[in-house]
């Protein structure tokens, strides 16, 4: 008797064994893997993109992908104050558009199952970020179904964070840089700015240079004049060269300048402008940056620049011829360089 009930016991176990081995197995669903979220900004109520980066279990088919934005990790999904999905627009996943009607739950949607296995990027953009500070989640889930609300396949969670920014502030003043030396000097210079042309001659030109530097953060640049008369003795003058003056012939009293490399006559030291790194854009106006020509005439603007500089360096070249009939005595004139800065 009790051999037969053992017999009828292990035949029932083995039928639900069977019938056991027959159903379907039940897969649960995976974890979606390397999540990350990278906001554009951190700022609170910022409107910005969040790119998201992860990767998807192989042979994934899911026709839509869902971004539910949330106070909490688990539980029941609040939307973060102020965050504002509903303008979001989509990048990064090929032949799926987005719905961004409901806030706080955007969508990526495709009609047709399309296997999104294996690494992904999901840029959305015209994301508002919560207006208050600390940590939200968005949880990610992929479904079979296109409107992201049934067939749950596969999910995971990322945390971000909203956070205060650090405004740093720095006054650059207006600047005007310049000054006036000897050649072979510097602007450090306080030594004598006196040029001396020495014994002048009827039959050679005497010469002589000086330089300046110049910069300014002016937007619209600087121009430099010069103001001063010519060579004077007493009530003697030697005339300037009131016009630009191409290789003055000796023999006829002169004076004049330029801001350039001269080699007839010939001046020693004489050189073009140099300029520092860029934007440095300074240079001679017509009148005083011809090689070899001449002129000068008090309140003439003789260098400029139309815009921010770094230094330039301009070498000012004197020149001074002698007729036969010029008074004898010292000769001198005091030149002002002026330096005005359009902010």
């Amino acid at each position: 008797m009790l051999l037969n009930k053992a017999r009828l016991y292990l035949s029932r176990i083995s039928i639900f064994m069977i019938l056991l081995s027959l159903l379907p197995l039940q897969a649960s669903a995976s974890q979606i893997t390397s999540r990350s979220l990278t906001l554009g900004s951190s700022a609170a109520s910022a409107v910005t993109t969040h790119k998201f980066t992860f990767t998807v279990p192989s042979s994934t088919l899911a026709s839509s992908v869902q971004f539910s934005y949330c106070t909490t990790a688990t539980g029941s999904c609040t939307v973060p104050t102020g965050l504002t999905t509903t303008s979001a627009t989509a990048s990064g996943l090929a032949g799926f558009t987005i719905v961004a009607t409901t806030n706080g739950a955007p969508y990526l949607t495709d009609a047709t199952p399309t296997n999104i296995s294996g690494a992904q990027v999901i840029t959305l953009s015209n994301v508002t970020n919560t207006s208050t500070l600390g940590t939200f989640y968005v949880r990610m889930t992929t479904y079979s179904s296109a409107n992201a609300t049934t067939g749950a396949i596969d999910a995971g969670i990322v945390a971000s964070s909203i956070a205060n920014q650090i405004v740093i502030s720095a006054v650059v003043p207006e600047s005007l840089t310049f000054c006036v030396y000897n050649t072979g000097g510097t602007c450090a210079d306080t030594s004598t700015t006196t040029i001396a042309l020495g014994n002048l001659s009827t039959g050679a030109t005497s010469s002589g240079t000086s330089k300046f530097d110049a910069s300014t953060n002016a937007n619209s640049g600087y121009i430099v004049t010069v103001n001063g008369a010519t060579l004077t003795s007493g009530s003697n003058t030697i005339p300037a060269y009131n016009t630009l003056t191409a290789s003055p012939a000796t023999g006829t009293s002169g004076f004049g300048m330029n801001l350039v490399v001269n080699t007839a006559p010939a001046v020693t030291g004489s050189a073009n402008v140099t300029t520092g790194t860029a934007p440095s854009i300074g240079a001679p106006t017509a009148n005083y940056g011809t090689s070899n020509s001449f002129k000068f005439t008090s309140l003439d603007t003789i260098a400029s620049a139309t815009g921010p500089t770094n230094t330039n360096t301009f070498t000012a070249s004197y020149i001074a011829n002698l007729g036969g009939a010029q008074a004898a005595g010292t000769y001198t004139t005091t030149l002002t360089y002026i330096c005005t800065a359009t902010f």
